[in-house]
């Protein structure tokens, strides 16, 4: 299954509860999309998320259901190390 790097802006700082992820969760699942882990921003109003899913379709449905930014979608193949070899994205 493809993965993605998302970017989401959010307008006010954004404070993560585990209520918050679990209900995310529960709509990644009904829209086939798995979250892996995000990056926030120093100042909490941006987030890199790693997910994976089908397609960038059904990443913007789940993230339009919870109510959350998904500024840039892009799928991802390849992790460049710090050795510089060439991994995939697992």
């Amino acid at each position: 299954m493809p993965y993605y790097i998302i970017e989401r802006n959010y307008a006010e700082e954004l404070n993560p509860t585990v209520e918050a992820a679990a209900d995310i969760n529960l709509i990644n699942d009904e829209e086939d999309v798995r979250w892996i882990y995000s990056f926030l921003s120093a100042d909490h109003r941006k987030s890199y998320c790693l997910y994976e899913a089908e397609s960038i379709e059904a990443i913007r449905a789940a993230a339009v259901r919870a109510g959350l930014p998904a500024d840039v979608v892009t799928e991802v193949t390849a992790r460049v190390m710090p050795d510089g070899i060439l991994a995939g994205v697992t």
